[in-house]
C-alpha cells in the first residue's frame, strides 16, 4: 500500500517554523518602542533640515537687482575698468547685495547715452556734455580754460557748485545725476610738430564739443566733430590732422602709434564735462532703504574718484608715450605758445556767462566758487 502525502500550504509551513511569540503583556513596551522610533526619525528631519539651511546659507547672496549701465569706451579704458566697476563694488557692499552693477557696451553713440537712460534701455549710463550741442550749456562751466586744477579738483568743485548752484536749471531733465567730473587737461595732439599755435590754422582737428568748438573757431582750425573712439581711424587714414584730447587717450586710445607729437600746453587747454546719470524710475522701483544707498556712495564721492582716476590714466600714459619715442613738447608758462594761448582764451568766460544769462542761475556766482573750491583743493 503506498504511503499518503499531505501537501501543505506554504503560508502554513511557513507559519510552522515561526515559533509563537508571547504577546501578553506587552502592550506598554510596544507603545514605548513606537514612541522611541517616532522620536528619532522627528530628529532625523529637524537635523537634514537644519543642515540644508546652514548649506543654502553658506552661498553667496543672489542680488535681487541687476543695474545696467550704458557705456561707450572700450573695456580697457580706466573709465570701464576701475571707475565703474569701483563704483559696483560700493553700490553692492551699501545695500548688501541686493544691487549689483553691469556694464553693457555697443548701445549706441555716446550722445545716445542720455536718452537710451531717459527711455530705459539702460538703467545708468555716462558720457560727455559736449556731444550734445545746445541742451548742455551750463555744463561749460567747469570746461573754461586757465582753471589751474586737475580732474580730481576740479570735478570736486564741479560736484559741489552743480548742487548748491546748476541744479535748479533741469539740463538733466529725465535723469537723476548721481556723479559729475572731468578729463584731465585737454591738450593737443598732432601728426606734425608745431611751433607756434597760428601752426594749426587751416588744419583738420577733431573738436569733441563744448568749450573745445569755440578754441578750435578762435584758432581758425577746420573743426571736424567725432567722438573720440573714431580718432585713431582718421589720422590713420588722414582725415584729420590733430585732435585737442586728454593725454590718457595716447594709450588708452592708442593715439600714440598715428598722434606722435603732443604739445603740451601749462595746465592744459579746456576740461571736458561729464555727467553719470541713472533713470529715475529705476530708482523709485528700488527699496527706499536700497535708494538711499546708492546715493550715498555716487555724488561727491564718485566725481572725485572719477576725476581721480582720469588725472591717473593722464600720468601714466605721458610717461608710456615718452619711453615710446613720442615728440613731447611742454610748454612753459612764459613761453611765447602760452601767451599765445591765453590771448585766444582771453574772454571766453564772459562769452559762456552771456550766453547762459536767460538761466535762472547765478552763473557768475557759480563760476567764481567754482574756481576758488577747484584751486583751494589742488593746493
Amino acid at each position: 500500500m503506498s504511503a499518503a502525502v499531505i501537501i501543505c500550504p506554504a503560508s502554513d509551513y511557513k507559519m510552522s517554523k515561526r515559533p509563537a511569540i508571547p504577546t501578553a503583556g506587552l502592550g506598554p513596551l510596544m507603545k514605548s518602542i513606537t514612541i522611541i522610533k517616532d522620536t528619532f526619525m522627528n530628529l532625523k528631519k529637524l537635523f537634514s533640515l537644519t543642515a540644508s539651511i546652514a548649506a543654502f546659507s553658506a552661498l553667496p547672496a543672489l542680488a535681487e537687482t541687476e543695474m545696467h549701465v550704458a557705456s561707450w569706451l572700450p573695456p580697457t579704458h580706466p573709465h570701464n575698468a576701475v571707475v565703474l566697476p569701483t563704483w559696483g563694488k560700493w553700490i553692492e557692499e551699501a545695500t548688501d547685495g541686493r544691487v549689483t552693477l553691469k556694464i553693457d557696451y555697443d548701445l549706441g553713440h555716446p550722445k545716445d547715452m542720455f536718452t537710451l537712460v531717459e527711455d530705459g534701455v539702460a538703467d545708468a549710463g555716462w558720457s560727455f556734455h559736449g556731444y550734445v550741442p545746445g541742451r548742455f550749456r551750463l555744463t561749460q562751466i567747469v570746461e573754461q580754460p586757465l582753471l589751474g586744477a586737475d580732474a580730481e579738483a576740479a570735478s570736486v568743485a564741479y560736484w559741489r557748485v552743480h548742487e548748491k548752484y546748476l541744479k535748479q536749471a533741469e539740463e538733466h531733465v529725465g535723469l537723476e545725476v548721481v556723479g559729475l567730473f572731468t578729463h584731465a587737461p585737454g591738450q593737443i595732439q598732432t601728426a606734425e610738430p608745431i611751433q607756434s599755435l597760428s601752426e594749426l590754422e587751416g588744419k583738420k582737428i577733431r573738436l569733441g564739443g563744448g568749450i573745445q568748438s569755440i578754441l578750435g573757431e578762435r584758432m581758425h582750425v577746420t573743426p571736424v566733430n567725432a567722438p573720440a573712439t573714431k580718432v585713431y581711424e582718421m589720422m590713420q587714414q588722414g582725415v584729420i590732422d590733430g585732435a585737442f584730447l586728454p593725454v590718457c587717450e595716447q594709450k588708452v586710445l592708442r593715439l600714440s602709434e598715428v598722434a606722435d607729437n603732443l604739445t603740451l600746453l601749462p595746465g592744459g587747454m579746456y576740461l571736458g564735462s561729464f555727467g553719470i546719470f541713472i533713470n529715475p524710475d529705476f530708482l523709485a522701483d528700488l527699496d527706499d532703504a536700497d535708494r538711499e544707498a546708492i546715493l550715498s556712495v555716487s555724488g561727491e564721492k564718485l566725481s572725485r574718484l572719477a576725476g581721480q582716476v582720469w588725472d591717473q590714466c593722464g600720468t601714466d600714459a605721458l610717461a608710456e608715450s615718452k619711453a615710446a619715442g613720442v615728440n613731447v613738447v611742454e610748454i612753459g608758462t612764459e613761453d611765447p605758445m602760452a601767451e599765445e594761448f591765453r590771448k585766444i582764451a582771453d574772454g571766453l568766460d564772459e562769452v559762456w556767462l552771456k550766453e547762459v544769462s536767460d538761466e535762472d542761475v547765478d552763473a557768475k556766482a557759480a563760476l567764481a566758487e567754482l574756481r576758488e573750491i577747484a584751486r583751494s583743493y589742488a593746493n
